[in-house]
């Protein structure tokens, strides 16, 4: 959706909350009171009642926006923001786009945004062919832990993030030609490094028909009870752009993302980041 057509569709308040009633509407209520799926419109009230308990539901309750005083219009434009872009916008900026007095309030409906993103991206297991290798992305750290590190030089350290692209390889019928695309991607904070870590993470992540390609890291071996196939190569300059080329790609842009729009993140939000990163990719193309 471009700007000018967001703006079209959302003018006003009234016209937010009404798209929005429809939206949960379609989507089906449950009542929190007795579990009653069947509920009636109460116009004069903005709010849904339940034909059984007579329990009213209002419209944010139940979403990610329950609880919040901001309004729809301006919910619906920070979603806007964060997904109508390929870098995205830092919170100090769409406090700024949205004429928003306060920064915390912004920042804590963003993160709410992103935990609904990674939700979502968490319905789905990547299938086919999947690069897998591991990234490190800079954090912040506490004063106490830099002074524990590096005895108080520098602000950061390194996370772990295991990263998943699901690469298809396409053949040129007039050359013969064989080259890689990608289609879907998962990235995931990693606590250790050990082989059991990485063994749950495949389980989840991976249809279990998938074919694996990864470097000889110790804590992959166990990938191969889990897949079709596993296929290892050992790493190097080609193996970043020939094997697990899209993996690299994606640790490159995401890494280039965060320095360049939020310069600091710290450990325990990274995961959110990334989310809302890993959203926007895998819809680059609708």
């Amino acid at each position: 959706m471009k700007l000018l057509e967001f703006m079209s569709n959302f003018s006003d308040e009234e016209r937010c909350k009404e798209y929005y009633r429809d939206i949960r509407q379609k989507e089906g209520i449950i009542c929190k009171k007795c579990g009653c799926e069947k509920h009636y419109w109460l116009q004069n009230k903005w709010q849904f009642q339940c034909s059984s308990c007579k329990f009213r539901t209002t419209l944010k309750s139940g979403t990610v926006m329950e609880n919040s005083r901001l309004s729809f219009q301006k919910w619906f434009l920070i979603m806007f923001l964060m997904s109508a872009t390929k870098k995205g916008f830092s919170a100090c900026e769409i406090k700024r786009q949205i004429g928003h007095k306060r920064y915390k309030t912004v920042w804590s409906i963003m993160h709410r945004l992103r935990e609904a993103m990674g939700k979502r991206d968490e319905r789905y297991q990547l299938e086919g062919m999947v690069e897998f290798d591991e990234g490190y992305f800079p954090i912040e750290t506490s004063k106490k832990d830099r002074e524990n590190l590096n005895r108080g030089r520098g602000s950061q350290r390194h996370q772990n993030v295991a990263v998943m692209a699901e690469s298809t390889f396409l053949e040129d019928i007039e050359t013969g030609k064989i080259s890689k695309h990608c289609r879907f991607f998962k990235m995931k904070v990693m606590q250790t490094h050990e082989s059991e870590e990485i063994d749950d993470l495949v389980k989840n992540e991976l249809d279990n028909q998938t074919i694996v390609f990864s470097d000889m890291s110790t804590s992959y071996i166990n990938i191969d009870d889990y897949v079709e196939a596993h296929l290892i190569e050992k790493s190097s300059e080609e193996t970043t752009v020939t094997t697990l080329k899209w993996v690299h790609i994606a640790i490159s842009n995401a890494k280039r993302n965060f320095l360049g729009v939020y310069h600091k993140i710290k450990g325990k939000y990274l995961q959110n980041y990334l989310d809302e990163f890993i959203y926007r990719l895998n819809r680059r193309s609708f």
